[in-house]
């Protein structure tokens, strides 16, 4: 029992010194390989900074845990001033992502992460901001140094270690980033150019004459908030007139009669000023005593529903007025364009008495054996109009490089034969030869050979004319009064389609209109190919106008049939007619087969240009556009270097050069073929 005692004892104290030395040595041997890993890490860590062969996929997995050693021992190097230096030289950049340090590429290509980036260099192009960042790391990332070892080669070392393919590859890169934003500032220069344009085109669209004190070009409009006292009272007067309605119909009769009486201030006060400056004095009260009533009205009375249906009514009622002005606008503009200026009908009066007060022997013009010829240059024009006629006479000859070898044929109605006679009699067109007839002596045309004359002689032609549909306003009778115009009961407007039996012995002729402007010699026509046709004109068609279908009933089947919707029109006013083709071809005789046709008006409205477009029909050949331009009695934006090239100007329209209504840009072109210092245009104040 003793003995097992001192053994267990001894046995103990055996162990109990043990202890001591195992401990130790497990400590040992953990604490060798805590600094063998760590070593190890520090190693690994120090080769992927110089070299990037570790950069591999089977390189990272053997590194992911010991990153986490490694980094602990880093923080310790990484102090408060360096952490201050990155933060500084990295504001701008946001926060940079551990993947960009790890491939080292401190190209454009680094990634920002967790917000945008709004610095003062936006305005730069994208490739030029993100190079500028990426050398602000750069040289933030070189004031880093790791225990001071760290040189500063952290953006070297990459290039050091770059392959030629990678160089050129990031080259490539640069230059396509350039060329994108080369292209970019390009494209962005070529929108605004085109902007400029079409700026430029539509200024040049606007007339001042015709647009006048309303023009968007007025001072007025330079300040956003002109005449905007008129403008508040004008609403002021709107809303009142829906309190008042509302009112009436609540019954409150007092707040109704308040209204008003605002109302009548309200529109005296406003009158028709169009202008601040235009108003009384007293308008602030005014407009303070009717704002204080709306307020009252609009607390008692105001329902959205209500408000919205009245404000849609008085819309409607204000479209309906609109319209109506513009039928008797368009009405009396017609109208005026129509009737003869008092100066124009005084010198047609002087000119017809003179005239009758003559000898027999001095009514006749000179060179009479040149009417007949045609080796000569021969122009028809049929006109009414003692003053536009003098004008295309006059300015055909002094453009003209022969002038003797123009022959001039005139027809006139008996009315103004006179005055015809005595103005070119006064006035002789130099060394060209003149010629003026009297249509109502042509005795073979007459209503059983001219269709025309025939149905103006009906009695349902007469119905249509002076009887039927008499407009009791001017806006009613707005809508036909075009096809009522006294030229298309004249047989001067329809006596182009009777040029061979006008003139027998001629080969070709030139038709003028009496609204024209000859700006060149015109002699090159004669010698202008026809291919056969029969009239030489200039077309007038786009691409959605001036076609057949704007002038024909196509919904008949007569025309239909006969014709093509989109086919081309062109223009009366400048026409080279071969008379020869024309007398084989028998055009006169197609003219009255159409015409016989359209007695009931269902092909064709009134007027010479239709029946024109289908007489010759496949038989017009188109001139050049220089030849003729049309539009100076409509159109405001024709190009003046189009008018200035142009050997003839028309003015077609109801704007006339004589009128009043001419538009001014346009006007100097017919006033400077006018003799101004005649004593007749003179006594009659043509020359004002």
């Amino acid at each position: 029992m003793v003995n097992k005692r001192a053994l267990s004892s001894k046995t103990r104290g055996i162990c109990g010194s043990c202890f001591p030395s195992l401990t130790l040595l497990v400590f040992c041997t953990v604490l060798f390989s805590l600094f063998f890993f760590v070593g190890r890490g520090l190693y690994a860590s120090s080769s992927w900074t110089d070299n990037d062969k570790f950069s591999t996929v089977s390189g990272n997995r053997d590194l992911d845990w010991r990153e986490s050693l490694a980094l602990q021992y880093v923080k310790s190097l990484l102090t408060r001033e360096v952490m201050d230096v990155i933060k500084n030289n990295t504001n701008d950049l946001g926060p940079l992502s551990i993947d960009s340090f790890r491939r080292m590429n401190l190209s454009a290509s680094w990634k920002f992460v967790g917000h945008e980036i709004l610095s003062a260099d936006n305005a730069k192009p994208v490739e030029v901001r993100m190079r500028d960042k990426s050398n602000k790391v750069a040289a933030a990332t070189k004031q880093v140094t790791f225990g001071g070892k760290l040189d500063g080669s952290l953006g070297e070392s990459h290039s050091d270690v770059d392959n030629p393919a990678k160089a050129v590859r990031r080259q490539l890169r640069e230059k396509r980033r350039e060329k994108r934003a080369a292209d970019l500032v390009k494209k962005d220069d070529d929108v605004t150019l085109k902007l400029e344009n079409a700026a430029i085109e539509r200024s040049k669209s606007v007339d001042s004459a015709v647009l006048g004190k309303y023009s968007i070009w007025r001072k007025e409009n330079e300040n956003e908030n002109s005449d905007s006292t008129v403008r508040l009272m004008r609403d002021q007067v709107i809303m009142a007139k829906v309190y008042v309605s509302l009112a009436t119909m609540k019954n409150k009769t007092d707040l109704s009669q308040e209204l008003q009486n605002r109302l009548k201030e309200s529109q005296r006060a406003l009158g028709d000023a169009t202008a601040d400056s235009d108003l009384q004095h007293g308008v602030p009260e005014k407009i303070k005593a009717m704002g204080q009533v709306l307020s009252k009205a609009r607390e008692q009375l105001y329902s959205c529903k209500l408000v919205t249906g009245k404000l849609r009514a008085m819309l409607q009622s204000a479209d309906e007025q609109v319209r109506s002005f513009k039928k008797q606008s368009t009405f009396l503009s017609q109208l005026a364009a129509k009737t003869i200026p008092n100066g124009i009908h005084c010198l047609s009066m002087r000119l017809t008495i003179d005239y009758y007060l003559l000898q027999p022997q001095k009514r006749k013009f000179p060179k009479s054996e040149n009417l007949e010829n045609p080796n000569l240059y021969h122009y028809a024009l049929f006109s009414d109009n003692v003053l536009a006629a003098s004008v295309v006479v006059n300015s055909a000859v002094l453009n003209s490089k022969e002038p003797e070898k123009h022959v001039f044929h005139l027809v006139t109605d008996k009315l103004n034969f006179g005055a015809m006679n005595m103005w070119f009699l006064l006035n002789p067109p130099g060394n060209a030869t003149i010629h003026v007839e009297n249509v109502d002596e042509f005795k073979w045309l007459n209503s059983s050979y001219c269709p025309v004359l025939r149905q103006l002689e009906s009695a349902a032609m007469k119905e249509y004319y002076f009887k039927a549909a008499h407009p009791t306003t001017l806006s009613a009778g707005s809508s036909n009064l075009k096809y009522r115009n006294p030229k298309y009961l004249s047989m001067l407007n329809h006596l182009r389609f009777y040029l061979p039996q006008v003139y027998p012995k001629l080969d070709k002729i030139l038709f003028l209109d009496d609204d024209i402007v000859v700006q060149k010699d015109l002699t090159r026509l004669w010698s202008v190919n026809l291919h056969g046709k029969v009239n030489g004109a200039v077309e007038t068609c786009g691409e959605s106008f001036h076609r057949f279908d704007k002038y024909l009933n196509f919904s008949n089947p007569h025309i239909a049939r006969n014709f093509d919707p989109n086919a081309c029109g062109w223009a009366y006013g400048m026409n080279i007619f071969d008379l020869k083709e024309w007398k084989k071809k028998d055009i006169t005789g197609i003219y009255h087969k159409w015409q016989n046709m359209n007695e009931d008006r269902v092909l064709w409205k009134l007027g010479t240009l239709p029946p024109g477009l289908m007489t010759f029909y496949g038989l017009t050949h188109p001139l050049d556009k220089s030849w003729h331009v049309l539009g100076l009695g409509y159109n405001p934006s024709i190009d003046r270097t189009e008018i200035e090239n142009a050997a003839v100007i028309h003015y077609n329209g109801n704007m006339k050069p004589w009128l009043e209504l001419a538009m001014t840009k346009y006007r100097s072109y017919w006033t400077k073929y006018i003799k101004h210092d005649h004593p007749y245009i003179r006594h009659c104040k043509l020359s004002e």
